[in-house]
């Protein structure tokens, strides 16, 4: 028999259908209250599909809908309604399905038909994910692993973006994921059915950028031979990344000014515009708007792309998130190599490293570590870490008391981690009484004792 697949069922009020035969004859349903905040630990285990139940929410209920979804973090929604929503009768509801959801049915709702379409999308989220994992190997595929603050915040902030069409600009160090980001605030948008075009800015030489990036007809030059597509007319209907946009010349940065300001490109060689209906995603290793202070990049572009920005948190600010992608990492090794184990003096050593090349640098140290570790447990120098600890990047400049409270936070984030939390155990790792490690909890981060 087919073990039933979760179903998340997020109601504005308890109805009778989560209970009808067919859908629990097909689906494990987890019913949760749209009208009380998430609690931890809710999701269920590889839920793909909800059931967003709006019949009897009305627009002064209190509900906890952005909170709820940014919690579950589901891909695919689909909404319950009494009515079909429009901007004349209920723009709050337009708003929400409009925003969060897949699909909709109206009552009376058909348990069969609501169970066939929510199928489908579960199917066509497990082929994305296969796909996905096929085309996005290594660190990429798992920069937003994680529960520290810094990556769930990220996270937040990107499945919010997902969900218009504007301009986003995703800023962090090499080796942070912005190319991942890129790919999914796409994939979880409306225009996911369409194209992902990447422009590799770094890549792009002057003299070919408007051939490349506006196409041309037949003819249009000598060797012309006949008409090109190019990158910013196949991003039609889906999204267009600029990776690395810091590194286009100022000429370069004049010719997209056009298409950025009005949706319009015109081919080489052609007279007539075309409307280019794309959603612009742009990545960044340096900082913009330093950039734009520096006269090194147009202002008018900058504020054509940064409507929406999102900043990638380097590693050494997520130290706590180490042991699962370590993990996670590994399991994309060879089965011999992925059962390798970390003991807590490696871990501690990760924990309190730089990490200049952040995923990337940790990604290439776990393969060193694989072809030289002898046992089952990864060593220090088999990671090749440095002997002395660094601190982190722009530390030097930072005060005695600067520096000081860095490493607690540092020993906090790291001794819960490798305890699960349990504080108890993670004062006796720091040395110190449970009243002194609730008061440096305290100090550092006041609300985490209410959580």
């Amino acid at each position: 028999m087919q073990e039933k697949r979760p179903l998340v069922w997020l109601s504005a009020a308890p109805h009778n259908l989560t209970h009808h035969p067919v859908l629990e004859s097909q689906w494990r349903v987890y019913s949760l209250d749209l009208g009380k905040p998430p609690s931890t630990s809710i999701k269920p285990p590889s839920a793909k599909v909800g059931i967003l139940d709006l019949r009897e929410a009305g627009e002064d209920q209190q509900l906890y809908i952005d909170e709820w979804l940014g919690a579950l973090e589901l891909p695919n929604w689909v909404a319950t309604l009494s009515g079909v929503p429009t901007a004349a009768n209920n723009n709050f509801l337009s708003e929400i399905v409009s925003k969060y959801c897949s699909d909709y049915h109206t009552d009376p709702v058909d348990p069969q038909r609501l169970s066939t379409v929510i199928g489908h999308l579960w199917g066509m989220t497990e082929l994305q994910e296969t796909c996905q994992k096929s085309t996005q190997r290594g660190y990429q595929s798992v920069a937003f692993e994680g529960n520290s603050r810094a990556i769930k915040y990220a996270r937040l902030l990107m499945r919010k973006f997902a969900g218009t069409s504007e301009p986003v600009l995703i800023q962090g160090e090499g080796g942070t994921g912005k190319e991942a980001a890129a790919r999914f605030i796409h994939q979880n948008s409306a225009r996911r059915q369409h194209p992902m075009v990447t422009v590799n800015c770094a890549a792009l030489p002057v003299s070919l950028t408007q051939s490349e990036l506006f196409s041309y007809e037949k003819g249009a030059f000598t060797h012309a031979l006949k008409a090109h597509v190019g990158r910013l007319e196949m991003a039609n209907g889906g999204t267009l990344l600029f990776a690395g946009i810091d590194e286009l010349k100022q000429e370069q940065q004049s010719a997209i000014l056009r298409f950025l300001q009005e949706g319009q490109i015109e081919r080489v060689g052609g007279t007539t515009p075309k409307t280019v209906d794309a959603r612009i995603i742009a990545t960044s290793t340096r900082s913009l708007e330093a950039m734009v202070d520096a006269h090194e990049f147009r202002s008018d572009v900058f504020y054509r792309i940064s409507g929406l920005q999102v900043t990638l948190p380097p590693l050494r600010e997520r130290p706590e998130d180490l042991p699962e992608l370590c993990k996670k990492i590994l399991s994309d090794f060879p089965p011999s190599d992925s059962r390798r184990t970390f003991n807590k003096k490696t871990l501690l050593d990760m924990a309190t490293y730089s990490w200049p090349g952040n995923l990337r640098e940790l990604q290439n140290r776990l393969r060193q570590a694989v072809l030289l570790t002898d046992g089952r447990q990864v060593k220090p120098e088999d990671l090749g870490l440095p002997g002395s600890v660094e601190l982190a990047n722009g530390n030097n400049g930072l005060t005695l008391e600067q520096s000081r409270a860095r490493a607690e936070q540092h020993a906090l984030s790291c001794s819960l981690a490798l305890t699960n939390h349990n504080v108890s155990a993670a004062a006796r790792m720091l040395k110190i009484s449970r009243v002194s490690f609730y008061r440096l909890m305290e100090k550092h981060d006041p609300t985490s004792l209410s959580k």
